[in-house]
């Protein structure tokens, strides 16, 4: 055991091209000293280069081709290959640092997904979230990411898990062409957009998505991932350009034209600067939040309309909630989940007019 231990500390040793120097002066029969006053150097330069302290410039690479011999770009390869190997040691030891945050972070999940590369390997894994992140290390994450660690108020929810699922989302808005944003298209185009529920799902999401392009909306909607507890999220990822993202955290088509609803309501409503990532219960006791409630709930239904329903209506029964759906040109599962959110009817009503999207 100790030998493995030995064979591994040997590749984390770097040598300083002071010790050819050295090799050299003995067999030459130089001193230090002499060899300093030879290279016009301070003994203390002379020393600083052998022991590894002071690298070897091309000046000093010259001098070393006349006063030892070997030829400058041999002296000069000398000294890059002890930087580099220097720089692997270093390399090698923020790995086993950064081994800690590997561990909070579900990488086998999103290798699952195709989100990263699949491998056993710790040091190939770190690399490769390095990667997604776009960091240099994965202590940077908090600091790229802040949101996520600064918002996250359920001891349950994975900050770190909540920063890829985040990173994600940015990935794949980035690809997506958007033109200027634009308010005022997105209030005319909410008709359309609601109209859009009442198809099948294979035909909602790419159009939905070309709808909020046209208004400078990027729209993503990815899996969810273990440990976040999201729904969705806001970020403006520059001034003419906002992400809108989606979790199919729930299945259900309801939830997801809510949660929709809510995100835009943000877009629409809130400050640009701000971050909005909804999931947890503390988030929705905000007023922010409560506002984007408000914002869904009444553009997918208008507080009028729903009065006048819930008041006309004791009971409420399949043909009923088809009817009112129908008059307002969207699919009844918005209906049910509203009713089933006022506790007008039970969880287990009407599973028949609740289709899931996946």
């Amino acid at each position: 055991m100790a030998r493995k231990k030995d064979k591994i500390d040997e590749a984390l040793i770097a040598i300083p091209p002071g010790e050819t120097i050295k090799e050299n002066l003995k067999y030459l029969g130089m001193t230090q000293a002499e060899f300093a006053q030879r290279m016009g150097l301070s003994e203390k330069t002379v020393s600083e280069i052998i022991n590894g302290i002071a690298p070897i410039t091309y000046e000093t690479a010259l001098k070393l081709e006349n006063v030892i011999g070997a030829s400058a770009e041999f002296w000069m390869n000398l000294e890059a290959n002890y930087q580099l190997a220097k720089a692997r040691i270093a390399e090698k030891l923020k790995l086993k640092d950064e081994e800690k945050i590997l561990n909070q972070i579900p990488y086998n999940e999103m290798s699952k997904l195709g989100w990263v590369s699949k491998t056993k390997s710790k040091e190939e894994k770190i690399k490769n979230l390095r990667n997604f992140f776009g960091v240099s290390s994965l202590n940077y994450i908090p600091q790229t990411l802040e949101v996520c660690f600064r918002k996250t108020n359920n001891p349950r929810t994975s900050c770190y898990a909540l920063a890829a699922w985040i990173r994600k989302a940015e990935i794949e808005a980035h690809k997506i062409e958007t033109k200027p944003f634009d308010k005022e298209k997105i209030y005319q185009l909410i008709p359309a957009i609601r109209e859009l529920s009442k198809h099948p799902w294979e035909e909602i999401y790419p159009n939905l998505k070309n709808l909020c392009s046209e208004c400078g909306i990027a729209l993503v909607t990815l899996p969810h991932l273990k440990g976040t507890y999201v729904n969705g999220a806001t970020k403006w990822l520059k001034k003419d350009k906002v992400l809108l993202a989606l979790s199919y955290r729930y299945k259900f088509a309801d939830v997801y034209w809510f949660s929709f609803f809510h995100e835009l309501g943000h877009i629409l409503k809130h400050n640009r600067k701000e971050v909005f990532i909804e999931g947890d219960e503390e988030t929705a006791k905000c007023e922010l939040e409560q506002e984007a409630d408000n914002f869904a709930a009444n553009t997918l239904i208008p507080y009028r309309e729903y009065k006048k329903f819930i008041s006309e209506n004791k009971s409420f029964t399949k043909d009923k909630i088809i009817a009112f759906a129908d008059s307002l040109n969207v699919h009844p599962c918005i209906v049910v989940g509203r009713l089933m959110h006022d506790k007008k009817i039970s969880p287990w009503d009407f599973p028949e007019l609740r289709p899931k999207i996946i």
